[in-house]
C-alpha cells in the first residue's frame, strides 16, 4: 500500500454529495508519466458483517429486502458503522437488532474491501458464538420490517451458495472464512490429541 504514495499523487480531492449511508467524492490523480485524470470516489463509514453459529454448528441468517436489486437477498446480519463505533461494537450491535440473539465471543475472522474500484467500504467480519436468545427479541429498524431469520446447517449454506441461492458477496466471504477456520480448528484437535 505505502507503494501507492510514492505512484499515484492526490491533486485535489472535492466533496459532491454527502447522504446518510455513503457520500461521494471526486478525486483528481496524477499518474507516473504525468496523467492526470477524475475519478468519483463513493465514500461509506465502513461496517460489520456477524456470522452467528448456534452450538450445534448452524448459522444464523436473515433475509431482507434490497431495494437496489428490488428482492429479497439471504445474507449475515450486518450493518454500517455509526459514529464513534468500533467494528465490534457495530458487529455485537446489529446482531441483536436484526436476529434478537447476543454472543459470548466474536471472533474477528477478516476485513474486506467490497468494491475498491469505485468504494473506500471496508467490512469487517466476525464470527459469533455462544448465542444466547433475547428476551426482548429483534429491535428492527421501520425499514427492516419484512426482515425475517433463517437457521441453516452449514453443508446446506454452503451448497446453497454453490446453486447461487446465496449470492451477497460479504455473505460468501463470511461463510467461506468461517469453513476455513472450522476445517483448521478440526485439524488442530485433531493433531493434539
Amino acid at each position: 500500500m505505502a507503494e501507492s504514495s510514492n505512484i499515484y499523487r492526490l491533486t485535489q480531492k472535492t466533496k459532491v454529495f454527502s447522504g446518510k449511508v455513503f457520500g461521494i467524492e471526486t478525486h483528481e490523480l496524477e499518474y507516473p508519466g504525468g496523467l492526470v485524470q477524475q475519478r468519483e470516489i463513493v465514500t461509506t463509514s465502513g461496517g460489520a458483517v456477524i456470522v452467528p453459529m448456534l452450538a450445534n454448528g448452524d448459522l444464523i441468517f436473515i433475509s431482507q429486502y434490497r431495494a437496489p436489486i428490488q428482492d429479497f437477498i439471504v445474507e449475515f446480519p450486518a450493518g454500517k458503522l455509526e459514529p464513534r463505533e468500533t467494528p465490534l461494537q457495530c458487529a455485537r450491535r446489529e446482531l441483536q437488532e436484526e436476529t434478537g440473539y447476543d454472543a459470548a465471543t466474536f471472533q474477528d475472522l477478516a476485513s474486506i474491501y467490497t468494491t475498491p474500484g469505485f468504494c473506500d467500504e471496508i467490512l469487517h467480519i466476525f464470527l459469533a458464538r455462544g448465542l444466547k436468545k433475547l428476551a426482548e427479541g429483534q429491535s428492527l429498524e421501520p425499514g427492516e420490517s419484512g426482515l425475517t431469520v433463517h437457521i441453516l446447517p452449514m453443508h446446506e449454506a454452503l451448497q446453497r451458495a454453490r446453486d447461487n441461492l446465496i449470492s451477497d458477496a460479504k455473505t460468501l466471504c463470511g461463510l467461506f472464512y468461517t469453513e476455513m477456520l472450522l476445517r483448521t480448528e478440526k485439524t488442530t484437535s485433531q493433531d493434539t490429541q
